[in-house]
């Protein structure tokens, strides 16, 4: 069982900042894809980035070169540096562990943090 615990949302103007930060307790995280998704009012869930176990990573075309995941698997945390945020970043962003393993998909979500861009 993995808990995710999100932190790091708050509003900041367009053209700002922000770190998120998503911290797992329970065992083997770093045999865990990390991602980060988020979902806006009245749309679907996206994903935006994600970070898998040997470090690659990819990103939603709207986000590339304007945010970066990281991990640290020492601290069980995985990162989403947000540069450049646009009010079309605005959403709450969620925080996904995923690993198949022995034929078992384990999949689990953190409570969302919401990031509002505005001026």
């Amino acid at each position: 069982q993995v808990q995710l615990v999100e932190s790091g949302g708050g509003l900041v103007q367009p053209g700002g900042s922000l770190r998120l930060s998503c911290a797992a307790s329970g065992s083997f995280f770093s045999m865990y894809t990390m991602g980060w998704y988020r979902q806006a009012p009245g749309k679907q869930r996206e994903l935006v980035a994600r970070i898998i176990t040997g470090g690659s990573t990819n990103y939603v075309d709207s986000v590339k070169g304007r945010f970066t995941i990281s991990r640290d698997n020492a601290k069980n945390t995985v990162y989403l540096q947000m540069n450049s945020l646009k009010p079309e970043d605005t959403a709450v962003y969620y925080c996904n562990a995923y690993r198949l393993a022995w034929g078992t998909e384990n999949n689990y979500w953190g409570q969302g943090t919401q990031v509002t861009v505005s001026s």
